[in-house]
């Protein structure tokens, strides 16, 4: 049982919980490590015992890679109880485990070892879960806001034209401009209320000429080369929203995965099954399960079918 250090600080009341079901079912050996050196050779002083990782998504994730470097992913069946925030444990949700510490503690000892698709990269890097391709957005998805030296805040797209004008109109306060350093009661300057319908009429320009909310010009998108088995799904004249890559769940047997491309359009996208794809393009950066890499000019990434186990409920 490896026990991640940033599950012993975040929630160590579901630590407890889960070695106390886990060593009263079975013989138990815990290991408390401190960093990645010390993760790194607790997997590999395992021996013949089953590794068990309690921790979030990054702590299973950093067990599969170790394994995989071992070349020894396939040989060994591994086990999770996630700990951890609803967002850090969505992984193992997703793939199945109990996100409840005793059911994932349970299934541990009483679930079934299922074998699961990965994909690998022309790195050696591994995905478990999913890969998306941004497309040059900040990472909330959204554009970051800026605001102007009067204090205004430029709108983002999912803001009108309307409100664009109404903050600009009021952008300018009595103290602004020329003059700023006059006495608060002194008399308004004849040129203030020109000014003040001349910045409105400016933003009410700007605002038409600027594309509207849902606009797919709004949003730049990117623009890549993506082919699933050497069939082009999308080109560089043509602009993307994001690119999804799965390894599919391995239950019709095929190991292909799955590639979706959205497009900027409001048009359905494009999907394929494929045993590889390649993605290439100006730099970009790719999200590969938690994880943010990149960026790149061209990677592949292809499907290894059935080449790790996970321990899930038998339902």
């Amino acid at each position: 049982m490896v026990i991640d250090p940033v599950a012993r600080r975040t929630d160590g009341e579901s630590v407890r919980i889960a070695k106390d079901v886990l060593c009263a079912g079975a013989a138990t050996k815990i290991c408390l490590p401190d960093g990645p050196e010390e993760y790194a050779r607790a997997l590999a002083r395992r021996g013949h015992r089953r590794p068990v990782v309690i921790g979030d998504d990054r702590a299973l994730l950093r067990a599969v890679a170790l394994l995989h470097k071992e070349r020894d992913l396939a040989g060994v069946a591994l086990a999770v109880v996630p700990v951890g925030a609803p967002g850090a444990v969505a992984l193992s949700r997703a793939l199945g485990v109990p996100t409840d510490t005793v059911a994932a503690a349970r299934t541990v000892l009483d679930g079934t070892e299922q074998s699961l698709h990965l994909l690998t990269d022309d790195s050696d890097g591994i995905v478990v879960g999913g890969l998306d391709i941004p497309s040059g957005t900040e990472e909330d998805g959204r554009p970051r806001r800026r605001k102007r030296s009067g204090g205004a805040r430029l709108p983002g797209p999912r803001e009108g034209a309307g409100e664009e004008a109404q903050d600009a109109a009021g952008a300018l306060a009595p103290e602004e401009g020329p003059g700023a350093d006059a006495r608060p009661d002194a008399p308004a300057a004849w040129w203030r209320a020109p000014l003040r319908k001349a910045r409105a009429a400016l933003a009410l320009l700007t605002a038409r000429t600027r594309p509207a909310a849902g606009d797919p010009v709004a949003t730049p998108g990117h623009r890549l080369r993506v082919e699933a088995d050497g069939v082009v799904l999308a080109d560089l004249d043509r602009p993307v929203r994001w690119v999804s890559v799965t390894p599919g769940d391995g239950a019709d047997g095929s190991g292909l995965a799955e590639i979706v491309v959205h497009w900027q359009a409001a048009e359905p996208p494009v999907r394929a099954r494929a045993r590889a794809v390649t993605v290439s393009g100006a730099d970009f950066r790719y999200r590969a399960d938690v994880v943010v890499g990149g960026p790149v000019r061209t990677r592949t990434w292809t499907v290894q079918p059935d080449a790790w186990r996970l321990t899930l409920p038998h339902d």
